[in-house]
């Protein structure tokens, strides 16, 4: 049985998104004691501070996943050179009302894949800044820009050969990472 929940957040809500398929795959490379969910934030309205008194369910639901959780992995595209809007605004509720963050003091790690040469690096610059003000602990290394090519996967949908070394590297580094700021 899992002794660690890691919550997963996708930041794209594209059926066919290469960081969804990822978040899949790097899930299977976990340790046996780790559980990995991923959450949904398609359906989150759009942040407003004037709702922070009375937040929609599916805002709810968000931060009792968050809170049930051990860690966060951030698996996110990159979009104009950042976050999509809907990462940054899940990342907006959770956060709030001021002083009620689910993401305080969560070890966080941050991933991503692009077709793009430097993979998804300028995006999770950007994020890294975010969760910073969040209090999250995050993972510094190793980094991980994935450019999506057509090793990347195999057959059946796990992270392919040419790349598998160090997508495994990247998950146990974050694994200790996690056991590091969870005491255990």
């Amino acid at each position: 049985m899992a002794s660690y929940r890691i919550a997963v957040i996708v930041g794209s809500l594209r059926r066919d998104s290469f960081n969804r398929k990822f978040a899949t795959a790097l899930a299977r490379l976990g340790p046996a004691d780790f559980s990995f969910v991923q959450l949904e934030i398609g359906d989150l309205p759009l942040y407003d501070q004037d709702d922070d008194d009375n937040q929609a369910a599916p805002v709810k639901r968000l931060k009792s996943e968050i809170a049930a959780s051990h860690g966060v992995i951030f698996v996110t595209p990159e979009y104009n050179r950042s976050i999509p809007g809907v990462l940054k605004n899940a990342i907006d509720h959770a956060s709030r009302p001021y002083g009620d963050s689910s993401w305080k003091d969560k070890p966080a790690g941050v991933i991503g894949v692009s077709p793009g040469a430097i993979g998804t690096a300028l995006a999770q610059q950007h994020l890294r800044n975010i969760l910073a003000c969040l209090g999250m602990p995050t993972l510094g290394l190793p980094e991980a820009f994935i450019q999506a090519n057509d090793s990347l996967f195999d057959a059946e949908g796990n992270i392919g050969e040419r790349s598998r070394k160090f997508v495994q590297g990247w998950m146990d580094t974050y694994a200790a990472w996690v056991r590091l700021h969870t005491g255990a």
